[in-house]
């Protein structure tokens, strides 16, 4: 499976908090937190686009997902 098939399965997810901050989550648990500046930009940009580019921008927005440069394993798939 390669990667952009793995981006169209993947479930991240996105909440605004109160306070301003933005949790994104994979597969129901929190990766990372957004806060300021940082924040605003990714809710100015999730808000254009479709499922697949929101599910990049997020993968992105973790910093830990979805580089382009995973090694693929033994039986093909790649790692997250």
């Amino acid at each position: 499976m390669n990667t952009e098939d793995r981006v169209e399965n993947d479930r991240f997810d996105y909440i605004e908090t109160k306070s301003g901050l933005v949790q994104i989550s994979y597969l129901g648990k929190t990766v990372t937190t957004l806060a300021g500046k940082e924040a605003h930009r990714f809710l100015s940009k999730i808000d254009s686009g479709d499922g697949r580019q929101r599910q990049l921008l997020m993968a992105k927005a973790t910093g830990h997902f979805k580089h382009g440069n995973e090694r693929a394993t033994r039986d093909g798939d790649q790692k997250p």
